[in-house]
């Protein structure tokens, strides 16, 4: 029995919850449990919507007759999930706090558990992106991972695929501006009222953000010069980044696009607002969402040499609470099968993002569920064409 355990159903754990159940045949997972803490009123048709999917409705034991009061029927109480699952994905934002109090002491129970927290939980474990430092993975003896943030894996996609994935060759160093949405569609608070400048609290990097990309990299033992600064907007759409980055040697603007169409798990974009990028997603992504870990503004490019090198400057859309589920899943899929994760990741990667990219379209985003089924079911390589 392959047990996963999923703490939380928010902005992450919610389509985590579902892609987990969803292609649980597929990905070798005999049960997908989930945790939520709070019985609510108005979030009982999303419970109800995972259990439908095949997922196992988890609460803390003083909560179950609440939830029954609601019309849940949970399967199971937080420490026996706990104890039965191989993985935990923890998708809340007391993840250390959570491994201090309950993951520590079960791993001395149980020393082949995997537990994985999210980008905000820095220091839980080894920083990870999926399609960034998989090495990193596949030599980790540790027990803790830690799924980087959206803009991390978006930074850090942009370095990897300017640098034609050889970063100690041909980088040279990277200035990121993070120009950050106000807060989640979802939420009613925290919303700033006008733009909001951050401040560069860390003389070497500036903000957290080339900090924690940086961090990422250097679990393959690379050391890229990042620099980043950030500032809020007063908007719900999606984070954009604005990025000059220099490269060893010549390239001009048709090649660096054509690097990011190569590269799967990047997309490209003639829209210029983030309103359509974001609508695009919910249109067409599975859970509305887009999974590439960055969609490029070809308009935005621009290329121009400097002493041998070029610079490479434009800017870019991040599919915030959907460019890092795939990690979780590739960690996930380590925790229950090791080393042949990426063999379990094959369906999801081909249809990536279950992503098509036309022959003169600069667009990969994802189709929908049913397309995706029938493409794994049939293992056929055939995609729909689409423009973004």
């Amino acid at each position: 029995m392959k047990r996963i355990l999923v703490i939380g159903t928010g902005t992450i754990g919610e389509p985590l919850i579902g892609l987990l159940a969803d292609f649980r045949k597929i990905l070798k997972i005999s049960e997908v449990m989930f945790h939520k803490r709070t019985p609510l009123r108005d979030e009982v048709a999303k419970v109800e919507s995972m259990v439908k999917r095949g997922a196992k409705l988890v609460v803390d034991p003083e909560k179950v007759e609440e939830f029954k009061s609601l019309g849940h029927k949970p399967a199971l109480v937080y420490q026996e999930a706990l104890e039965l699952c191989d993985v935990v994905i923890d998708c809340t934002p007391a993840g250390n706090i959570a491994k201090k109090e309950h993951y520590l002491p079960l791993l001395k129970k149980d020393k082949d558990k995997i537990f994985i927290a999210q980008g905000s939980e820095k220091g839980f474990g080894l920083p990870y992106a999926f399609g960034i430092n998989d090495e990193a993975l596949l030599d980790h003896k540790d027990n803790f991972i830690q799924v980087v943030s959206c803009n991390t894996h978006n930074v850090s996609s942009l370095v990897d695929t300017l640098s034609s994935h050889e970063v100690d060759k041909n980088f040279v160093s990277g200035d990121f501006t993070c120009i950050r949405r106000s807060n989640d569609i979802s939420q009613h608070s925290g919303f700033s009222p006008s733009p909001e400048v951050g401040a560069h609290k860390d003389s070497s990097f500036g903000t957290h953000h080339a900090k924690d990309s940086y961090d990422l990299f250097r679990t393959i033992n690379l050391i890229p010069n990042l620099f980043s600064s950030a500032m809020k907007l007063n908007t719900q759409y999606m984070h954009i980044i604005r990025f000059s980055v220099q490269i060893k040697n010549f390239a001009n603007t048709e090649s660096i696009i054509e690097k990011f169409r190569n590269n799967k798990f990047t997309a490209l974009t003639h829209k210029n607002l983030a309103n359509k990028v974001f609508s695009f997603g919910r249109d067409h992504g599975y859970y509305g969402r887009i999974f590439n870990h960055t969609v490029v503004a070809v308009n935005s490019l621009s290329t121009r040499s400097h002493q041998g090198n070029t610079i490479v400057s434009g800017f870019c859309f991040t599919p915030q609470d959907g460019n890092s589920l795939l990690s979780s899943v590739a960690a996930a899929m380590y925790g229950l099968h090791g080393h042949k994760y990426k063999e379990d990741m094959n369906y999801l990667n081909q249809s990536q993002y279950l992503q098509v990219a036309g022959k003169n379209a600069y667009a990969r985003s994802t189709i929908n569920k049913q397309v995706l089924l029938q493409k794994l079911s049939t293992d056929l390589a055939q995609a729909i064409q689409c423009i973004m």
